[in-house]
């Protein structure tokens, strides 16, 4: 079918239904910086190109869908974070963001620490060269192997998550003749301005120690009584994607005013608190992210102040940024299959990909932008919503956007700030192969994690 073939459908702004949105842009072939990779250009056919290398060419080499990562993004990203911080803390980068070995070689090479929080996280991080000691354990449920393992292994830290694993790290490194250095996760009761399912220092939900009740208190007074533990701090993280500082103003308060506690109790300052991450990145041109130097300096501040009004020492602040160093390294790209017009409505797209790579449409209600980045258009604007090839009326990719109205099959389209939860989410439905990530550099192109094939499915099927 040609590019015009299609029927007739929504098209132009002046023809559209009520929905959540903004309106289409003036023209559709500038790109926004925010939302895209540093190295990002359209050329003069309309082209996108990153690292120096056009997505055409990405797309005959590799294939389609693919992650598609700016490495010199990502290393200026890594730098700026350990730059605002400074000597006088710890930047963690958290892995459960994106992880790989090409990843563990870059944080090391930039001076990052590793946050993990799986046996399998920290079998990479060990296997690419991560000292162990720049490494932080998380999670709510270790199991007593990967407990063992981050012991031997000599984990910097392991942030302890339960009364129950109070004990457990405790006797294991006990048995081993260690004594780990740990911090306590404590829940503040800070409503993070974020989706529910994202939101994580309210009392009701599954990670820490509510420091409601005395609970938290308690935690330190066991943890405090072992022998196998070396309480450094305390941990507080109150969700992801947000764009607020007064939640980490309010955590802030309620943790300095445990320490004080402690100080008070035991005679114990204890010498760290880790605020976590969770600094949102821009999905949308409506978004509007801080840079690290601002959110440095804000946190600085907020741990300071409090520090002096409780007469405490101040301690070294740590913070965990995932999503904001690698969510806008990457954009996934899709080849266009169908396009079908609803009239009235708006336009669906289907790409190669869907659900399976990207999730947080279905799962959040995430907002995402895209782009027609295999050749320039004038024509109109068109309202769509870019779906995937699952067999699920939830594989939305991209709930309402504008693309232009000529977009039709064989074209290839881009959904920026990817790089974050999408390839660590993604999924086999309906045994869909998992696209591969693929780095782009100085003009030069490589696989960092290959696309799953056919065979690597039924090798596992063992039945």
């Amino acid at each position: 079918m040609s590019r015009s073939a299609h029927p007739a459908g929504p098209r132009h702004a002046d023809v559209l239904p009520e929905g959540h949105y903004s309106a289409p842009p003036a023209d559709l072939n500038v790109l926004d910086p925010k939302v895209w990779a540093e190295t990002v250009r359209r050329g003069e056919e309309g082209v996108l190109s990153v690292g120096g290398v056009d997505v055409t060419a990405l797309a005959e080499e590799f294939g389609t869908p693919a992650y598609i990562l700016d490495e010199a993004d990502f290393r200026a990203r890594a730098r700026a974070w350990r730059a605002a911080f400074g000597a006088d803390a710890d930047v963690f980068y958290a892995g459960k963001a994106f992880l790989s070995r090409a990843v563990v070689r870059w944080l090391h090479e930039e001076g990052l620490n590793l946050d993990v929080c799986s046996g399998g996280e920290l079998a990479t991080a060990l296997s690419a060269g991560m000292p162990a000691e720049r490494i932080a354990f998380h999670g709510n449920n270790k199991s007593v192997d990967e407990i063992e393992r981050a012991v031997r292994a000599g984990v910097g830290r392991i942030v302890l998550d339960s009364f129950q694993e109070i004990v457990r790290v405790a006797h294991i490194a006990q048995s081993l003749g260690k004594r780990q250095r740990v911090q306590i996760r404590i829940t503040v009761g800070v409503e993070a301005h974020t989706h529910e399912f994202i939101a994580t220092a309210h009392e009701d939900q599954k990670f820490g120690i509510p420091l409601a009740g005395g609970q938290a208190a308690e935690a330190v007074r066991r943890a405090l009584r072992l022998d196998g533990l070396e309480l450094i701090g305390i941990h507080s993280h109150i969700g992801s994607q947000i764009f607020d500082m007064s939640g980490f103003e309010v955590a802030a308060h309620r943790v300095v005013g445990l320490l004080k506690e402690i100080r008070d109790e035991h005679g114990v300052e204890l010498p760290e608190i880790d605020l976590g991450g969770g600094l949102g990145i821009a999905y949308t041109s409506d978004d509007d992210p801080r840079e690290p130097h601002e959110i440095a300096k804000a946190l600085s501040e907020i741990v300071t102040r409090e520090c002096e009004s409780a007469k405490l020492r101040t301690p070294r602040i740590s913070v965990e940024p995932g999503r904001a160093i690698v969510g806008p390294t990457a954009f996934t790209l899709y080849e266009v299959g169908t396009v079908k017009p609803l009239d009235g409505l708006r336009t669906y797209v289907s790409v190669d990909g869907g659900m399976s790579d990207n999730i947080r449409t279905a799962l959040y209600d995430a907002e995402y932008s895209v782009a027609l980045v295999s050749r320039s258009s004038d024509a109109p604007p068109m309202l769509s919503r870019v779906v995937g090839k699952h067999c699920e009326s939830g594989d939305i990719v991209v709930k309402d956007a504008f693309l232009p109205a000529d977009v039709a099959p064989g074209d290839l389209i881009a959904v920026p700030a990817t790089g974050a939860y999408c390839r660590s989410m993604a999924s086999n439905y309906n045994h869909v192969l998992r696209p591969p990530v693929v780095a782009v550099r100085d003009g030069e192109a490589r696989v960092i994690v290959r696309r799953e094939t056919e065979d690597d499915l039924l090798r596992l099927d063992v039945g």
